[in-house]
């Protein structure tokens, strides 16, 4: 007896990175051992010395194959040698999230797409555009909602897998949805959010349509796609002192270089999103205030009304590396709530 195992990794495409996946059969009970890859088909590794290494990090339920015992499989990329590629993002994070263990970091993200059927978004009209957006977000009928099959069997797909996905809706603009995974610490909310992708790609793939992460995907008036991230502590979820937890963590984001730092490493393409339109506020300027969804962080009315809860950094785009923003956000704002004593 056998089960299948797909393999699933991070390349080293630049400026974005790209899903990657092999399929490998296992005896019923077996381990999921080290693999290897051709590191020069995906930008990993020079043809001349091209072996890379697969190491098994996550593994769920395969909700796609639906055998007794079929797995996804994520993966970190190792050199031979077995220390990490520098295209591995998770092994930064990992460091990170165990020097601030004790903040008990939690993060829920809000993963924009857009789906395309052949050079322009579900729902757009041959050679022009749909009504001017308004009615789109969170809507219903065929008039105004494009794509919900994909969206239901995408999250079948994700809950048969045993991913922490806490919510699904329409967004602003024409075939552009939203799926959310959280809240969960930094490592899993990440790598669950990497198969979440997975998924995503594979279920659209059944339906003759394609998934896209592009933070623009239509120039003009139309919204962009973003992967609004929500962060709390122990400290800024418990009360009394909570909400100035969340000052501290708000203005931390702030200091000195911090915004740029944040935002060039929040995903290709981010001043064509980021423009102070659309929901957003400009890349190169930061802010913060309650129930703003024009200011780089919000805090949540409800947060202001209890004195304690999250925060939601909105700059990140749609195709940002969810182990790049987790690190970025816990190291930033847990460093300043140790160095403020509100831990």
């Amino acid at each position: 007896m056998t089960f299948k195992a797909e393999y699933i990794w991070i390349d080293g495409t630049e400026p974005t990175a790209k899903l990657r996946s092999k399929t490998r059969i296992l005896a019923d009970g077996a381990e999921l051992p080290l693999w290897g890859f051709d590191g020069s088909s995906t930008n990993q590794a020079k043809g001349h010395s091209s072996d890379c290494v697969l190491k098994p990090v996550y593994s769920c339920p395969d909700p796609i194959r639906g055998g007794e015992g079929d797995v996804l499989v994520l993966c970190e990329v190792l050199n031979t040698d077995l220390t990490p590629h520098e295209s591995n993002t998770r092994a930064e994070l990992a460091e990170v999230a165990e020097r601030f263990a004790a903040q008990e970091p939690v993060f829920g993200i809000e993963q924009e797409y857009t789906f395309f059927e052949g050079d322009r978004p579900l729902g757009f009209p041959v050679g022009g555009f749909p009504a001017p957006q308004g009615g789109y977000y969170c809507g219903v009928g065929v008039d105004e909602i494009h794509g919900r099959d994909v969206v239901e069997a995408h999250l079948e797909n994700c809950l048969r897998a045993g991913l922490g996905i806490s919510g699904i809706n329409a967004e602003v603009m024409p075939g552009q949805w939203e799926f959310q995974v959280g809240p969960l610490p930094a490592l899993t909310v990440a790598d669950q959010l990497w198969i979440a992708r997975w998924l995503l790609y594979r279920t659209a793939e059944d339906f003759g349509v394609a998934a896209t992460l592009d933070p623009k995907p239509v120039k003009g008036d139309w919204n962009g796609a973003g992967a609004h991230t929500n962060f709390s502590t122990k400290a800024m979820r418990e009360g009394p002192e909570g909400y100035a937890a969340i000052i501290t963590a708000c203005e931390s984001l702030g200091e000195g270089s911090k915004p740029l730092d944040h935002v060039k490493n929040y995903g290709a393409g981010i001043d064509d999103r980021l423009t102070g339109l659309h929901e957003t506020a400009p890349w190169n300027e930061y802010s913060y205030g309650v129930s703003d969804r024009g200011a780089s962080v919000r805090i949540p009315w409800q947060v202001e009304k209890d004195g304690k809860g999250y925060i939601e950094d909105r700059r990140p785009n749609a195709n940002v590396d969810p182990y790049v923003v987790t690190r970025l956000m816990v190291d930033t704002c847990c460093a300043a709530l140790e160095k403020a004593g509100q831990v």
